[in-house]
Order: structure tokens, then C-alpha cells, then sequence
């Protein structure tokens, strides 16, 4: 049993965000730590510090243009020589100032343009980098009734998304995400997974729903979402992180891994579904975290959110699918309950630590960081770089 387990968890990838290495904050204030990386180039070097430490994340999201370069080539082979591989390409239609009332459902065709033509572009750094996702998230909405025609912008975010989908290379997919509310307070334009999923059926085979924990109403049954994306062969990834109330900028699992864990049940399920469509898309599911580290070390908080998700995921592979079957079959709800449990309060660390024994990493990895004297390092050779509030600027700039 344990070699099986074994061979599942080394399978398992995440994939880091280049920006969750730099300097973020919220829309008040971004508290400047020493050391974070300035530059893609850095970014790259931290998330290579994080591959070393786990053995499971060596794919990084890239963000353009905060992460836009001369040469897309020399990125991969940067990235390549340090054990990476370029993941998600994040485009960005929500800073610009002509996106002030939305960019693909902009009620201006010039503005919609713009938007599309930089999706396009994102598009050619997918080849230039051998990115297998592109990973759309759109600010569009409005804030007052009246303020737009909302079938309107519906058949222009459509539009959009099909010129979008339709330039994708082959074995490429858009990975559509959506969000509750912010920054548009009275609609916004992909509000749920339901729009989402909405819109994929209608746009073609490569478009796939995103699935960001933390952009969830309080008390969504994310794990029922994800089951249902499963089952329609839908579910094309996650943005990993946990939220308190509002917004999705916790590390992943830290306010919420009962609920990660049941995610993981879930799409661990899938993985072993006797139906292909389902087996198929669980197998294919890219798992991203996406968190904006405020006032953690970067690089640590990164770390302890790749050790929170393969944690939870060795959870999930203990859980004993016959005897919750039987139990489920005889409609004993509680005992199908406490197999849930049973898994979930098993301490893994034992078999993780034989799991990195196994591929000869570090027993602790965030002890090992600590000691390795990395942070120290950088915090050196980089210093620590003052800025305002909010996203980070594009660098183009290789130090």
C-alpha cells in the first residue's frame, strides 16, 4: 500500500505564481519585505528554491506584462536550467486605464480590441514558452444598475473568449476563472462557475472552468463544484489559497483544510473513475496557487503552501473508497462520515517524511530553508524595494 501511495505522491505537481515571490499587497498598502524577487529572473530563482525544498513544484505561472521579457526563449532556458518549466500564462485586461468600464465586454469596440489583441499576444508567448495554459481572469463589470446592457456585455465576453480560444495552438486550453464580486460591486461579468461553465459549452473543446477557492459566497460547497466540473469534463484548474471573508489572499489551507481536503477527495475520485470523460479530466487538472503574500516571508509562504496541499492530497489517498462505498450504499450516514475523518486526522508526516527520503529531499523542508541561509542571501544581494499599494509594476529589466 505505501508504494502506491508513494508513487502517487511523487506524481503530484503545483504550480507556484511568479508574482507570489515579489512584493504585493492590498488595494491599502504593500509592506515591502527584504529580499523579495524584482525581477522575473529572481522570480525564477526563488521558485527554484521551492522545487529544490518539495520535488513537486517545478511549474511557475508567469503574468504579462509584470513578467514580460525581449526573449521568451532564454525565460524557458533560464527556467529549464533550474529545474522549472514556464506553467499558466496570466494575461492582464484590468490595470490599463481604458479598462476602467471593463475590457472584453467594454461597451467601446476600440477598448474590446486592446483587450483581445493583448489575449492574442499571450497567446504567442504560450508557444514561445511551451506553456500549456492560458489562465483568464477578468475585472469586468459594472457597479451601478443601468450602467451597461448586461446580455450586452454577456455576448461580447463570448465574443471575446471564441476569437481568444479559436487562436489556441493544439493540445493548448483557456482556463476561464470567475469571481463573486470585486472590483465590480453590482455585477460582474463571470459571477460564477455556472457562467463560466456556461460559456466553455459554448466556445469549444480547449476552454476549460478555472476554480479559485477564495472566489466563493461564504458557504459554498467548492468540493461539490468541483465534482460536477469532473463529471462534465470541465474542470480545468485551480488557483489554490483559503479566505476568511472576503477575497482569497491566505495561504492555502491554513483557515480552511477540512474543506481542501474534501477537494481532494474529490479529484482524487475522479482520477480513479471508472468513467473515462471523468478519469480523463481529473488527470489533466493543473493545480496553481494563487496568493498575494501581504506580510509572510515570500518564499517561505510559499513553501508552506505547497506542503499544505501535499498534505491534504496524501489525506485524500488514504481514504478507504470500499468502505465508504458500502456505507453510502447502505445509507449509514455517519459511518460513511467517519471513514472521511478517519483519513483526514491521520497524521501523514511519517509517510512524507519517508516520501522525501525516497526522493532524497530534506525530511523538514521549511526547517531546511530556514537553515539554509537562502533568505539571508537574498536579502543581501536584492535589498528591499519600497512601493505603494496594489499590483506590481511590468519589469523588463534582467539584474
Amino acid at each position: 500500500m505505501n508504494a502506491d501511495l508513494l508513487s502517487a505522491l511523487q506524481a503530484q505537481r503545483i504550480e507556484t505564481p511568479s508574482w507570489g515571490y515579489g512584493n504585493s499587497g492590498t488595494r491599502f498598502k504593500t509592506f515591502a519585505a527584504a529580499g523579495a524577487a524584482r525581477t522575473i529572473w529572481e522570480k525564477l530563482d526563488d521558485a527554484a528554491e521551492v522545487q529544490r525544498l518539495t520535488g513537486i513544484a517545478p511549474g511557475v505561472a508567469i503574468h504579462i506584462p509584470w513578467d514580460a521579457v525581449d526573449d521568451y526563449g532564454e525565460l524557458k532556458k533560464y527556467a529549464s536550467e533550474r529545474g522549472l518549466t514556464i506553467g499558466a500564462i496570466n494575461p492582464n485586461v484590468f490595470q490599463d486605464e481604458e479598462y476602467r468600464l471593463g475590457s472584453v465586454t467594454n461597451p467601446e469596440e476600440a477598448v474590446r480590441e486592446q483587450a483581445i489583441a493583448h489575449l492574442l499576444d499571450c497567446v504567442e508567448v504560450m508557444k514561445q514558452t511551451g506553456s500549456r495554459d492560458l489562465s483568464l481572469w477578468f475585472a469586468d463589470g459594472t457597479n451601478y444598475a443601468g450602467q451597461d446592457d448586461l446580455r450586452s456585455r454577456k455576448r461580447r465576453m463570448r465574443t471575446g473568449l471564441k476569437r481568444v480560444h479559436d487562436a489556441l495552438p493544439s493540445g493548448t486550453r483557456m482556463l476561464v476563472e470567475y469571481k463573486l464580486f470585486e472590483p465590480a460591486f453590482y455585477a460582474t461579468d463571470l459571477f460564477d462557475w455556472g457562467a463560466s461553465y456556461s460559456h466553455c459549452l459554448a466556445i469549444g473543446d480547449k476552454a476549460q472552468v478555472l476554480v479559485d477557492l477564495g472566489h466563493h459566497a461564504q458557504g459554498v460547497n467548492i468540493e461539490q463544484i468541483v465534482a460536477f466540473l469532473l463529471d462534465e469534463g470541465r474542470l480545468g484548474g485551480f488557483h489554490f489559497n483559503a479566505r476568511r471573508y472576503g477575497d482569497d489572499d491566505l495561504i492555502v489551507g491554513t483557515s480552511n483544510p477540512f474543506e481542501l481536503f474534501c477537494i481532494y477527495a474529490e479529484l482524487v475520485y475522479g482520477a480513479n473513475s471508472a468513467d473515462d470523460l471523468t478519469k480523463q479530466t481529473a488527470q489533466n487538472v493543473s493545480y496553481m496557487i494563487d496568493q498575494s503574500h501581504n506580510i509572510e516571508p515570500k518564499v517561505e509562504a510559499m513553501l508552506q503552501s505547497v506542503l499544505n496541499c501535499q498534505e491534504s492530497y496524501a489525506k485524500a489517498l488514504l481514504i478507504d473508497r470500499d468502505l465508504l462505498q458500502e456505507a453510502q450504499s447502505k445509507g449509514d450516514v455517519l459511518a460513511a462520515h467517519r471513514v472521511m475523518m478517519d483519513a483526514f486526522k491521520t497524521d501523514v508526516r511519517p509517510l512524507l517524511t519517508e516520501l522525501r527520503a525516497e526522493m532524497g529531499l530534506k525530511s523538514e523542508p521549511i526547517q531546511a530553508h530556514r537553515q539554509s541561509g537562502y533568505q539571508e542571501k537574498v536579502a543581501r544581494e536584492r535589498g528591499t524595494q519600497t512601493g505603494g499599494g496594489g499590483y506590481p509594476v511590468k519589469e523588463k529589466v534582467r539584474s
